[in-house]
């Protein structure tokens, strides 16, 4: 029936691309292309759960300008690097308290700052911007009678940090190793600055919803740190809400506080959010089809992440969406999988909601 109903076009499929880096398909889509009255988002990670609302979100960059300064003779470099963390998607996951190798990092170098003589030579951690960073290290330069105490203050900072996380991320590691000589050094000033300013980054989530009990409301991500060209350190953090105020307010405090730190703050166009319709027709379908299918329940639900949807309604305001999907786990990680036996079920699914709208 589905094929049937594709080939008289009373049923579209719309295909969009590059939705992790910026969703920029969904906003190309203009006024016309599409007609209907439902929409079935294929994105969502767990079988048996239909979402019917999600958080809309928005980048900011801030970008810190240095000197590149010679090295000071006599140091020792060493290398610290925060690794083996469990990371996740920075909507989804963010509610778990997993940790950030960009805050662990920035921590431990402001730790040192405060004690010992410490240059910054180079410094990256985390990618993408709607991941949890997993991954940060730093190059620096210290006085070689300071070395030990470094390298004692890392063990039992290490240690802390292994007993702060160990109910949610086991596996962490605090490490230090010998560095080859660097190029050159960033300039104190800057450095300390940035230094700071990662330190003080809120990162995690900000409020919940008063709504729906358990649904993460607010939250910012800082995403990564990354030297992309001589004399320019970029720190990207993403931005989430479902209440389209509260998204740019924790925007502008992220601004703030770059500022503060002598950076140039900026932000992305950002997208909607998508507002739960709990009288949904299409939720409905999908639900009485899911029934009839596996006799059970789906439960319904709104995320925090991103979704596209906010974008096709503001577009297309008529419409009645859902996002459904089969389970994934690891989503925007190396781990990323895909629960094999929840494909068919998914599909099973769709196909029932599809016969269901079409006998409307």
């Amino acid at each position: 029936l589905a094929d049937e109903e594709l080939k008289h076009g009373r049923i579209q499929a719309l295909f969009t691309v590059d939705e992790e880096t910026g969703l920029t398909g969904a906003f190309g889509l203009e006024s016309g292309m599409i007609d209907g009255k439902y929409l079935l988002n294929l994105d969502s990670e767990d079988e048996a759960e239909i979402f019917i609302g999600c958080a809309g979100g928005i980048d900011t960059t801030s970008t810190f300008t240095y000197k590149q300064e010679a090295l000071p003779a006599g140091k020792f470099y060493l290398r610290v690097e925060v690794k083996n963390l469990l990371g996740g998607h920075s909507g989804g996951d963010i509610h778990l308290g997993r940790g950030n190798a960009n805050k662990l990092l920035a921590r431990f170098l402001w730790l040192c700052m405060q004690r010992h003589e410490v240059h910054l030579c180079a410094i990256d951690g985390g990618n993408l911007r709607n991941a949890i960073p997993r991954e940060a290290m730093a190059v620096i330069a210290v006085n070689p009678e300071e070395k030990e105490a470094v390298r004692a203050e890392l063990n039992h900072y290490a240690a802390d940090v292994a007993a702060e996380l160990s109910g949610v991320d086991p596996h962490v590691t605090v490490d230090m190793v010998t560095a080859d000589t660097p190029e050159f050094m960033i300039e104190d000033k800057v450095a300390r600055a940035l230094i700071s300013a990662l330190y003080a980054a809120p990162h995690g989530v900000i409020a919940m919803s008063h709504d729906i009990e358990g649904l993460v409301e607010t939250s910012t991500n800082l995403a990564s740190v990354k030297m992309t060209e001589p004399g320019k350190i970029v720190v990207a953090t993403s931005q989430r809400s479902s209440v389209e105020s509260e998204k740019y307010d924790i925007a502008y405090q992220v601004e703030c506080l770059f500022r503060l730190a002598g950076a140039e703050p900026s932000h992305g166009d950002g997208y909607p959010g998508w507002k739960p319709n709990m009288h949904s027709r299409i939720k409905d379908i999908a639900v009485e089809a899911y029934q009839e299918l596996y006799q059970q329940t789906p439960a319904i639900k709104a995320i925090h992440a991103g979704l596209e949807c906010g974008l096709f309604l503001t577009k297309y305001p008529q419409l009645d969406m859902i996002s459904f999907g089969p389970t994934l786990r690891g989503v925007h990680s190396p781990d990323e999988m895909m629960h094999i036996p929840a494909v068919e079920k998914f599909w099973n699914h769709l196909v029932l909601i599809l016969e269901k709208v079409a006998l409307e």
